[in-house]
């Protein structure tokens, strides 16, 4: 991360670390309590392909609020002209929102995964470069992305809770998402399990 972050107090810039998750109507394992030998159950049925999609940015700049910033999809099941997963200009959109939202340059850190390394993609990263500075993960290391805090902490609460339909799950999604935006302190704590930190500016 040295590079990277001599890159970013270079350019005065946000450091913004993206990810993608999903979630279908069978809702995560989760843990809450109960009184000792009865352990609480939900039952679903977990029917039905719908799903929610979100794609996030933790976006971290030293002195100034850290900010989530997110795009959810909803893919409901039968109807086909609905995209179930996000595409190249999706994340475009998504990076051109986060530089208008944020108001500066964006140092981006995500994975490799097949969309973000497609020919498409790096064109269009390649025509925003006046702003954008684009570092990729090493394979296989969720732990070094914030943004895998933020699905941890979403999936924990959906666990307790069963929609019954993709628009309910959409709901809760979107609730417990603007409650994260509004806590810098909880996104500060999914920095913070990265091992990284933010130099005072």
């Amino acid at each position: 991360m040295g590079a990277r972050g001599k890159k970013v107090r270079e350019q005065d810039a946000w450091l913004v670390f993206e990810d993608e998750s999903g979630q279908a109507l069978r809702p995560p394992k989760a843990r809450t309590w109960s009184r000792i030998g009865v352990s609480p159950q939900v039952r679903v049925s977990g029917k039905g392909s719908g799903r929610v999609s979100v794609a996030g940015m933790v976006c971290a700049k030293p002195g100034e609020r850290t900010r989530l910033i997110y795009r959810m999809l909803v893919h409901h099941p039968g109807r086909r002209r609905e995209k179930n997963g996000f595409r190249e200009q999706d994340f475009a959109d998504l990076l051109e929102a986060a530089h208008q939202q944020l108001g500066g340059k964006i140092v981006l850190v995500w994975d490799n995964s097949t969309q973000h390394k497609h020919t498409l993609m790096r064109e269009l990263l390649a025509a925003r470069q006046r702003w954008l500075t684009v570092f990729r993960l090493p394979a296989y290391a969720p732990d070094l992305n914030p943004a895998e805090g933020v699905w941890a902490n979403l999936k924990n609460d959906l666990g307790n809770l069963a929609a019954c339909t993709v628009d309910a799950l959409a709901d809760l999604t979107r609730t417990r998402l603007k409650k994260m935006q509004y806590r810098a302190d909880l996104l500060d704590g999914f920095i913070t399990e990265t091992g990284l930190t933010l130099a005072p500016p």
